[in-house]
């Protein structure tokens, strides 16, 4: 008669429209036991109120069991169709219950273990693949979480840390949120950090963390952090709406920056010292995902196509500050690179409505920031300001939609913003034209269009006009100035290539190392400077452009570069490998070590950053072996699917040589169950 009921309740649940309609989740509290293994083990209490009749609510949960010892007085707890059912007859309306559970998790997503390292990435509707949760966004609960992990690590999750408990050789850490948020942003990440401490200057406690090894990177890492954190709460016109703000650089991860309630996570790429922060540096990432803490995290798109309120006020917001760090021409140039972007996709016929649901990922960010400056230049600024503090004041802790937003533009706004909905909104097409007059506001911008009008015209009737822009150049302008230079012959370009180089300016001095294919023993000298640029891309380049054209050298630059490593990823310290590998008679005592070294750079004990540029350089080398052959294998199931699909590319075309084909097909019993699975299934293809 139980299993009947049982079977009944859920059936009878099928016929509801939503959820949210006839119970809200106050608050869910978690006791998180994650093993470093392929499971996690949660204690959980969950508090909900009745709003309509009803018999059974559910909580999302993929691939868990629920635990044999669960005892909740009048209510049922049973596991179904990847939901966990809490059944009553006695539900009342207007009614606070709470229900108690264990259960045991398998994540197949959404919870990775890299090593000794854990972290959580729930965007989406995936939070439920690690915590029985809501996927629903409209959803809103206050999460509180205890973390269990070994004492010698550090755990981060949402909100307000209030206390370690010590269990033997383990800790609990016990977190506390005081608002609502939805499900895709609980987070938490653990792991050996260290951390700086900062305060904003409303007084909110602002954590960076960092690994131990990068101490000496924190600084130009985080460089900028409190100038951001107080100018978007003076820009917005609304403080933080949360306890504290935390920021944690994880290996491994799937996106640029996740903007966790509270805490913030983010590829470790972005981890850099003073010289890879002029090529690479975490301000963007690190202001677009402070801006979702208000855009997002608090007020919260209803639907998918209401996206726009999330990711393009994010996008603009980030615009905003990096004008107020690195200065109004930056601001007008990011705008324009999105405008080509938008341009060149309306004109393939590809354009998209803002609305749309499915949209890009370039519609939503940068046609979304795109419309919020326009609209910005047609309301003004006070109107705008005020605006967006009411639409943050009204909806704090809830969904939104544009309608909610455009009614709060219209409510303090004289102008009729009907063609904005229209033009900016609605329309597929990207409306160039008044972008393209918008952009005229910036001199910067207009300098910029007269040089670049000059690619038209023959070189001798603009070398006048080029070298003006090259000396004491712009940084943009000055990049425009000599990429024209490319197809023009060296014996006419000479002088001006002299003017860039002595210029001194970075981006400059970039533009000729990347576009200079073919170096003069005119400006032999003046290339090898480059190796002395506080850039990582520069020397990179340059090194591998003079270990090519002057072999007599090879010595002496493999020499001055010995001992660079580059960004995150290891791209000069790898390059000089290789190199070093080819040029005959260099430290031939020592090849074998390179050779060990790049190799080992292969092996899921590195970052998939550094693993993808190492089979690069294998390949290109054809230095495979049954290790490095082992590795790829591996890399073809990683969880980042960049990396995933382009190790199988690399794969697949080893699979094209007889060689490797018979080396690869007897790996099967070596790698992990995952991999053996691919490895065989594209075998028998």
């Amino acid at each position: 008669m139980k299993k009947f009921l049982i079977a009944f309740l859920f059936s009878s649940f099928t016929v509801f429209a939503q959820q949210t309609d006839f119970v809200d989740f106050l608050k869910i509290e978690a006791k998180v036991y994650p093993y470093f293994m392929d499971k996690t083990q949660i204690a959980l209490k969950a508090s909900f109120k009745i709003l309509k009749p009803t018999d059974s609510i559910f909580l999302d949960a993929k691939n868990m069991e629920i635990g044999v010892d669960t005892i909740n007085e009048n209510i049922s707890v049973n596991y179904k169709d990847d939901k966990i059912w809490l059944s009553s007859t006695k539900y009342e309306i207007g009614k606070i219950y709470s229900v108690q559970f264990n259960c045991i998790v398998k994540p197949k997503q959404t919870l990775y273990f890299f090593g000794d390292e854990i972290w959580t990435q729930g965007q989406g509707k995936y939070t439920s693949h690690w915590l029985p949760s809501i996927d629903d966004v409209n959803e809103k609960i206050e999460f509180d979480i205890t973390i269990l992990a070994p004492e010698d690590k550090t755990v981060i999750a949402n909100g307000k840390l209030l206390k370690i408990e010590k269990d033997f050789d383990e800790k609990y850490w016990h977190f506390d949120m005081k608002e609502p948020m939805s499900s895709y942003l609980v987070a938490f990440a653990i792991g050996d950090f260290n951390k700086k401490e900062l305060v904003s200057t409303s007084g909110i406690p602002i954590e960076l963390y960092y690994k131990p090894q990068d101490s000496l990177k924190v600084e130009p890492t985080y460089r900028y952090s409190k100038q951001i954190f107080d100018f978007l709460e003076s820009e917005i016109g609304m403080p933080y709406p949360w306890q504290n703000y935390k920021q944690v650089p994880v290996r491994d991860f799937l996106y640029a920056g996740m903007e966790n309630t509270t805490a913030t996570f983010f590829s470790e790429a972005f981890v850099v010292d003073s010289t890879g922060f002029n090529d690479r540096n975490y301000v963007n990432v690190n202001t677009h995902e402070l801006a979702h803490q208000w855009f997002g995290d608090m007020v919260t798109e209803t639907a998918n196509e209401d996206h726009w309120l999330q990711e393009g006020f994010a996008t603009y917001y980030a615009l905003l500050a990096e004008r107020d760090i690195f200065g109004e021409d930056y601001y007008y140039w990011q705008l324009y690179q999105t405008a080509e972007q938008l341009k060149a996709m309306s004109d393939e016929g590809k354009g998209e409505s803002l609305l749309n649901p499915k949209a890009s990922s370039l519609t939503f960010y940068q046609k979304g920031a795109w419309a919020l400056h326009i609209l910005r230049e047609r309301i003004g600024d006070e109107v705008f300001r005020t605006a967006i503090k009411n639409y943050l004041e009204k909806y704090k802790f809830k969904n939104v939609s544009t309608d909610d937003f455009l009614s709060e533009v219209r409510a303090v706004s004289q102008v009729d913003i009907s063609d904005f909905e229209k033009d900016w909104l609605q329309q597929t097409a990207f409306k160039a034209e008044e972008a393209y007059q918008s952009l005229l506001k910036s001199s910067f911008i207009k300098k910029y269009f007269e040089i670049s009008a000059l690619r038209a015209i023959p070189f001798s009737e603009k070398k006048i006009p080029l070298k003006t822009a090259l000396t004491f150049p712009n940084d943009f302008i000055g990049q425009e100035a000599i990429y024209q230079l490319a197809d023009e012959p060296l014996s006419e370009t000479l002088p001006l290539y002299k003017t860039a180089f002595e210029s001194n300016n970075l981006y400059v001095r970039q533009a000729v190392a990347l576009s200079l294919q073919s170096i003069l023993k005119e400006l032999q000298s003046e290339y090898e400077s480059l190796l002395n640029d506080a850039s990582y891309v520069t020397i990179e380049t340059a090194l591998y452009q003079l270990w090519m054209q002057f072999p007599e050298k090879r010595t002496k630059y493999l020499n001055k570069t010995k001992g660079i490593e580059g960004f995150q990823n290891k791209n000069i310290r790898q390059l000089w490998l290789a190199l070093a590998l080819l040029t005959d008679n260099y430290e031939m005592s020592e090849k074998e070590n390179y050779l060990k070294e790049l190799k080992n750079y292969t092996s899921p004990d590195y970052s998939f950053e550094i693993r993808e540029k190492a089979f690069e350089y294998v390949n290109e080398l054809q230095l495979w072996d049954l290790e490095t052959l082992k590795n790829l294998v591996e890399a073809t199931v990683h969880p980042t699917w960049r990396f995933e699909k382009s190790s199988k590319a690399l794969m697949n075309s080893l699979l094209q040589n007889e060689k490797y084909h018979e080396q690869l097909r007897v790996l099967g019993r070596q790698v992990s169950e995952k991999a053996a699975n691919y490895l065989n299934s594209i075998i028998k293809e």
